[in-house]
């Protein structure tokens, strides 16, 4: 058995280290990018959680309010807000680090098609938190004020509402990057795209059954989660396909090169 050759060990060794240091430095500029914008953020971290409780505020009876079950919670939710808020407005420049880190290692073609994918994922997520609190919250949060018994009166917990939002904003934003998922599964080659095309039922009651365990037990905001998120499934097979169809141009195309190359060489 041959000995390992030392130069090439120490030349691995440095490769990883250096690489290692990279990654360091671009999570470090991530980190401090996160911090840049939650010093604003904080500033005015009541007046987004003023932004953010609007939906349901509007919607409570008469002389409703959130309240706070907790000494420190008038302190510390708007806080809690304006980290959350900070770490999606700096999300693009801590992808653009991953990015930088991760792209060297990448083909031509690769580079091509990832950064249109990881844009569009980007706007995806947003369009989700969006759709979220100007189309579901006014319409969920009216459906509960409506089928309050009577006799009681709405009041609810400062923390528990943002932790509540909170979840559904990732959901909405996770929801909405089903195009991304499906153009990734069929270039991968992970999935078919025929096999989506006939699952099309199965998928239907699919996110049906996810949008009722995500989302609270209401038809309403049951049904604003699925809808979108069927038409969303629906917008990645068109996607899948253009993207399949590239593909097979670009294999007849090399095809082609290399047969007139082959013929070329022969005579």
């Amino acid at each position: 058995m041959a000995n390992p050759d030392p130069a090439q060990e120490s030349l691995a060794e440095g490769t990883l280290i250096s690489h290692l240091l990279e990654l360091r430095t671009r999570l470090m500029r991530a980190l401090f990018a996160v911090i840049v914008v939650a010093l604003p953020c904080m500033a005015y971290a009541n007046e987004l959680f003023a932004f953010i409780a609007r939906p349901l505020l509007k919607v409570l009876p008469k002389g409703a309010s959130l309240i706070s079950t907790s000494v420190t919670a008038p302190l510390l939710t708007p806080f809690k807000l304006a980290f959350y808020v900070a770490l999606i407005l700096a999300m693009p420049y801590v992808l653009y680090q991953l990015w930088a880190f991760v792209a060297p290692g990448l083909y031509r073609h690769e580079r091509r098609f990832a950064v249109p994918l990881l844009v569009s994922s980007i706007v995806l997520f947003y369009a989700g938190v969006a759709f979220a609190y100007f189309i579901v919250f006014p319409l969920m949060f009216a459906f509960f004020t409506a089928t309050t018994p009577p006799g009681v009166q709405m009041m609810a917990d400062m923390t528990q509402y943002l932790d509540f939002v909170l979840v559904l904003f990732v959901a909405f934003g996770l929801a909405f990057e089903i195009p991304v998922a499906i153009v990734l599964l069929v270039w991968t080659g992970l999935v078919k795209l025929e096999t989506l095309r006939k699952n099309r039922g199965y998928v239907l009651i699919a996110v049906f059954v996810q949008a009722a365990v995500i989302t609270p037990p209401d038809v309403i905001s049951q049904t604003m989660m699925a809808l979108p998120m069927y038409a969303l499934y629906e917008v990645g097979i068109v996607m899948a396909g253009i993207l399949a169809k590239r593909k097979l141009e670009e294999r007849a195309a090399a095809a082609a090169a290399e047969a007139e190359a082959e013929s070329h060489g022969a005579s």
